[in-house]
């Protein structure tokens, strides 16, 4: 079996935001170390301050790192930056364009930044316009587009000199639902064509709906990293809503008191099943005491849930 290609790699990478030009300062990177293969779509989770964009800032060459090794395409940042940033395409949490240059020109001066003609990059720009629905609105400004329709501009901006990895940080931070899937789409189509996709992202649903492989950072340093399968295998218990056909009484509450069960409202309920607990058995002491279920749903992301207690450690 041939070894798979690393689109980017990092090897104890270290980042210190120093002050006053003392050594000592903030540690956001702890010794990272990470690979992301080529042609995966890799979620990488953390709360706030937990490292992420240091890290893309830095694979980006817009952070300059501490200490460490990172390479892009198995090009060092450090020996050949610009051949490294020519791999790399960005989408921002911020919007960092000019908002009175009109749409096409926000592009068009992208492909400049990487050597392409106007005539080279008009029909690249022309493309991944209309893949993100703004060919439209190529003559308007950036300061007349919805906040969705910004988003979408960040990354017709970052695929317009295709590039073979794309940094996403928080791409849908702030769209609509309805958009938010049109995006996913539009993701999962640029993957599947071979594009190597690195999401940060609060939206755990995103991870779990998207990508092939997680990282959990917290704190600067990576405390886990796997498939979602397999985080959810360190899920110690699972959490379901049940919806009953009437009204639970407090007396019958009180029968049940050896569930892990919550009432959230009159006729909704919230079970906790612990290793070695089925859901079966909890549907049987329920039914034995007159309760009948209608619906049986999960409660939120899975993948949260692992999030959450993996951060608690």
């Amino acid at each position: 079996m041939s070894e798979k290609k690393a689109a980017l790699k990092v090897e104890g990478l270290k980042k210190v935001y120093a002050k006053d030009g003392k050594k000592e300062g903030t540690e956001a990177l702890k010794g990272v170390s990470l690979t992301i293969n080529k042609g995966e779509f890799f979620a990488l989770l953390g709360p706030n301050g937990a490292g992420k964009t240091t890290l893309i800032g830095i694979l980006a060459g817009l952070v300059v790192k501490t200490e460490g090794i990172a390479e892009v395409m198995g090009v060092s940042i450090d020996k050949d930056p610009d051949q490294a940033k020519s791999y790399i395409g960005l989408v921002p949490q911020e919007f960092n364009f000019n908002i009175f240059e009109k749409v096409i020109d926000i592009v068009l001066d992208q492909a400049g930044y990487y050597g392409m003609t106007r005539a080279e990059a008009l029909p690249r720009a022309e493309k991944v316009l209309k893949d993100l629905g703004l060919w439209e609105k190529k003559d308007s400004t950036a300061q007349a587009l919805s906040g969705g329709m910004k988003r979408r501009l960040l990354i017709a901006r970052a695929l317009v000199h295709e590039p073979q990895v794309l940094l996403l940080d928080e791409p849908t931070a702030g769209v609509d639902v309805e958009l938010r899937r049109g995006m996913w789409d539009f993701l999962r189509e640029l993957n599947a064509n071979g594009t190597t996709i690195v999401l940060t992202t609060h939206y755990l649903e995103e991870a779990e709906l998207l990508a092939s492989r997680v990282g959990i950072i917290n704190k600067g340093a990576i405390i886990e990293t796997g498939t979602v399968k397999e985080l959810l295998t360190k899920l110690n218990f699972v959490t379901l809503i049940l919806d009953t056909t009437e009204s639970v009484k407090d007396a019958t509450m009180v029968l049940l008191r050896d569930l892990n069960l919550k009432r959230t409202d009159d006729t909704t309920l919230e079970l906790t099943l612990k290793p070695g607990e089925t859901v079966n058995d909890a549907i049987r002491k329920l039914s034995a005491q007159g309760v009948q279920i209608a619906n049986i749903r999960n409660s939120g992301s899975r993948l949260e849930e692992v999030f959450v207690n993996l951060i608690k450690n």
